[in-house]
């Protein structure tokens, strides 16, 4: 027990532990208030709408660093098929104090790299395949150090959970709807006017966690920053991956950026399939300037007499 509960070497936030705290509060009582307005309006199918919502939800938090991995293409490799990215990792978790995760790459041109995973025990840090090609050493590391950072903080599984609601809102919805409230609504004014309602609520549910999820995201990004810049001592390098990552996406074809846009809460920079995408309105990243200026001032500080 007290090696699970070890901590890293990474620096601690107690900023991000407020947010995740918070948020997870807020998205559990979004979560019981609609399954409560569910089962309050349809009474009678009280079991499909208990098996359904629990059910998605222990197969979401239990899978989905395997969700995530089959989700964007990413396949696990040993040391001996990928031993630069495998020596990138060993020094981040030896430095860092803390397991070594599985290590995937995602064949994709889109320069970029996540983690997901519950905890330390089943933690993924994938890189891509454009990733790879594009960043010199010192760079990947700083990228890997941000992304097992959301792994030592736990913020990963909490953006899990949280971005899930409001799918999980959506399926329930449609399962309840399917499972008899069309035949009940021609011989039922009430549950005519359900059929309306219960849409109604569902987006509602899935507009406020996704605003909550979007806070949570912009602030991780940044704390990880931070916690990778402190933990390499090399403020430099991150910033320089950021703005190369940043810089490329420009010049990445608009159908594989579309395939990645969906991801972009867990990815380590943001895709964008345009210009002039809402995703840059609602971004799960803070921006670039915001990140730069940031390891701007880590880096003056560390280098401060």
């Amino acid at each position: 027990m007290a090696a699970l509960r070890r901590r890293s070497r990474y620096a601690p936030d107690r900023g991000l532990t407020t947010r995740m705290v918070t948020t997870m509060f807020f998205i559990g009582l979004l979560y019981v208030v609609f399954v409560g307005v569910l089962l309050a309006a349809f009474s009678k199918a009280w079991p499909l709408i208990l098996v359904v919502s629990g059910g998605l939800f222990i197969a979401q938090f239990w899978f989905s660093d395997r969700i995530a991995e089959y989700s964007m293409g990413a396949h696990t490799v040993s040391p001996s098929q990928a031993p630069e990215l495998h020596g990138a990792v060993d020094r981040i978790c030896a430095l860092a104090d803390m397991p070594k995760p599985r290590v995937a790459i995602a064949d994709s041109d889109v320069p970029n790299a996540f983690a997901t995973g519950r905890n330390e025990r089943t933690a993924l840090v994938c890189a891509t395949t454009g990733l790879l090609r594009r960043l010199e050493p010192e760079e990947l590391e700083g990228v890997l150090a941000h992304e097992l950072s959301h792994v030592a903080h736990r913020d990963v599984a909490v953006m899990t959970i949280a971005s899930f609601l409001g799918v999980l809102a959506g399926v329930i919805t449609r399962a309840t709807l399917w499972g008899g409230l069309g035949r009940a609504g021609r011989n039922n004014s009430n549950a005519a006017v359900l059929m309306i309602l219960i849409p109604l609520i569902s987006a509602a549910v899935y507009a406020v966690s996704f605003l909550l999820t979007r806070l949570l995201s912009r602030y991780r990004e940044l704390s990880a920053d931070r916690a990778a810049a402190l933990l390499t001592g090399r403020p430099s390098a991150l910033a320089s991956a950021l703005t190369k990552v940043t810089g490329e996406m420009a010049r990445i074809p608009t159908r594989d950026l579309r395939k990645a846009e969906p991801y972009n809460a867990f990815w380590f920079a943001p895709a964008f399939s345009s210009r002039e995408s809402l995703a840059r309105l609602l971004s799960s990243h803070p921006s670039l300037e915001q990140r730069l200026e940031q390891l701007s001032k880590i880096s003056a500080e560390l280098t401060r007499p």
